[in-house]
């Protein structure tokens, strides 16, 4: 199959100005996704933020009011029909038919599928609860399944056919740490296989733990993307010097333009920082020459870059959940 004329055969989904209006608020201003293939791309932001409107127009379920989409080199909504079948997603949480089994209800969600092979279906519907830990389940009423494991439903769901893509809004959503994990884990083995996986969260932790890359979301509006490493390395750092020469420290560290400050004192050593902003020319490799040749000494000494946490809450002015 072709791309579309303009797509990048590198991304797996791309954007460019994508808007959502409803009436007089915009949900979704302009944004520019760009999420490479075979990534797992965390779309971070708080709840409210404009993630699942975003989805929604990725997938094609709702119409953007202006801008344009591709998805794996096809252009949405326009080519829906050719790209959907190569695409896996669980949007908004999984909604079952609550009297039917867990197997029961993918076995009606295959049959719908018109490109889902009929003969493979009852081993390839086995496999996916296999996979999500649901084997022991299968037979269960998914009315009597808990809000984790119609998680899992929902994962395998999405894994009844191979696909190219997988969307996954808030898979963690409901899930102990213990099924927290295992998701971790089927998210990393779906990247394993080439898989790109997309994954809409408001917990900073998760994306910290399973994606290569990320963009920020914040009032409708991507705030700032690229690798986990480029987001880090786009913040403030600090440079931290523990010693008895507080003072001494305080001023070469002053000389640089900096602003130290005295955080603490234990065992007569004191913790004197400073912070580096993000746009300084200097370089940091001369601060601790320039502590020795002034007499510091120098018990302990660090550059900590900028936490993710950080980064967001200084883009976003709105804290995240840092926990699961």
């Amino acid at each position: 199959m072709t791309a579309s004329a303009g797509a990048s055969p590198e991304l797996a989904i791309e954007s460019s100005g994508l808007t959502k209006r409803f009436r007089t608020q915009t949900a979704v201003d302009a944004i520019d996704l760009a999420v490479p293939r075979g990534s797992v791309f965390g779309f971070l932001g708080p709840n409210g933020s404009g993630k699942t409107t975003s989805i929604r127009m990725l997938l094609g379920l709702v119409s953007p009011s202006q801008g344009e989409v591709r998805v794996l080199g096809e252009s949405m909504p326009e080519r829906l029909r050719d790209v959907l079948p190569r695409v896996g997603a669980l949007v908004e949480g999984p909604a079952f038919y609550p009297f039917l089994s867990g197997q029961a209800n993918l076995h009606r969600l295959d049959t719908a599928d018109r490109h889902a092979p009929r003969r493979t279906r009852g081993a390839r519907i086995d496999a996916a609860l296999e996979r999500v830990g649901l084997t022991n389940a299968a037979t269960k009423k998914a009315g009597a399944y808990s809000l984790g494991m119609k998680q899992r439903l929902g994962i395998a769901n999405a894994l009844l056919s191979p696909r190219d893509l997988l969307v996954l809004d808030e898979p963690t959503n409901g899930l102990d740490p213990q099924g927290t994990r295992e998701v971790r884990n089927l998210v990393s083995s779906f990247a394993a296989e080439g898989t790109t996986v997309f994954v809409s969260s408001h917990l900073l932790a998760e994306v910290e733990q399973m994606c290569t890359h990320a963009a920020i979301m914040s009032a409708g509006r991507i705030v700032a993307q690229g690798s986990l490493d480029d987001l880090r390395g786009a913040g403030e750092s600090h440079v931290r010097v523990r010693t008895p020469d507080a003072e001494t420290a305080e001023s070469v560290l002053a000389r640089f333009g900096l602003l130290p400050k005295r955080e603490g004192r234990t065992d007569s050593h004191a913790e004197v920082s400073a912070l580096l902003p993000a746009t300084t020319d200097l370089d940091p490799d001369r601060i601790l020459p320039a502590l020795l040749e002034a007499g510091v000494r120098v018990r302990g000494y660090g550059i900590e870059e900028a936490s993710l946490e950080e980064r967001f809450v200084a883009l976003t002015g709105e804290g995240f959940d840092v926990v699961s």
